[in-house]
């Protein structure tokens, strides 16, 4: 065997090596932006040993009982307002590893250009989940719309609203449907990640739009258990890397803000 080929098959065994060692680490995740952005890391820590499993998921249920039932590691998909009302609602125990970016949350609509223009009992849909129905609501009264009792509240419902003028009527729905439906009502209060799948602009078609202070920082999310693990923290630092703040600004240029 010549010199070449002797090096060829050093580094076909090295390269096999590398990946019978290397520790697999699976990730539940909406599929825009989070499978992206994990998509984008996977060369990276490939080469320091973590081989990322990338799992799609299209709702907000799964990806949070599939880490608790130890059938994936880690997910990627929730703020921490969701984690915290999931673990007291479910009884889980799942933990924050690190932030990573904020989806500013917006309110779309087919029938109008500007919520001056909702008429009196227009129907507006909001996500039926606590928190983000709550954001929702938060982000109306911002916009003038309605009042609610406690004007910070973040899981508060419609029953919540003090004084509504206008006597918009509320349709609190799975949140990834909300842009399928848009065209049957007036407004709807919209999960970025779910806007964006749609093809929805959030600069561009959002009516309003939460600002960049918005609390709402997505999550990797993980268990007590393997949270401290050397893959995760690889993870965790690689969705942290200036080249994943990068991507994040080139792909979605504001859609999508890093939290970092």
């Amino acid at each position: 065997m010549n010199l070449k080929k002797s090096l060829a098959a050093l580094a076909a065994a090295a390269t096999v090596s590398v990946a019978a060692f290397a520790e697999e680490l699976s990730v539940a995740a909406t599929p825009v932006p989070h499978a992206e952005i994990l998509e984008f890391v996977k060369p990276a820590l490939a080469e320091q040993g973590v081989e990322l499993d990338v799992k799609v998921f299209t709702d907000y249920i799964q990806p949070n009982i599939q880490v608790d039932q130890k059938r994936m590691d880690a997910n990627f998909f929730q703020h921490q307002p969701y984690l915290d009302e999931f673990n007291a609602g479910r009884g889980t125990n799942l933990v924050t590893v690190t932030g990573v970016h904020v989806e500013p949350f917006g309110a779309y609509s087919s029938k109008i250009d500007s919520l001056e223009d909702l008429e009196d009992g227009a129907v507006v849909a909001i996500p039926n989940d606590p928190t983000n129905g709550g954001r929702a609501l938060l982000l109306l009264q911002k916009a003038g719309l309605i009042t609610l009792e406690d004007a910070s509240k973040i899981t508060a419902t419609p029953r919540d609203i003090a004084d509504n003028p206008k006597g918009l009527d509320f349709k609190e729905l799975e949140a990834a449907t909300l842009p399928r439906i848009l065209n049957q009502v007036d407004v709807a209060l919209i999960n970025t990640n779910y806007a964006l799948e749609a093809g929805l602009n959030p600069t561009e078609d959002a009516l309003v739009i939460e600002g960049s202070d918005s609390p709402y920082v997505n999550i990797l999310v993980a268990r007590p258990d393997n949270k401290d693990s050397e893959a995760m923290k690889k993870l965790a630092a690689a969705l942290k890397s200036d080249e994943v703040k990068a991507f994040i600004m080139d792909s979605y240029e504001g859609a999508v803000v890093p939290a970092f």
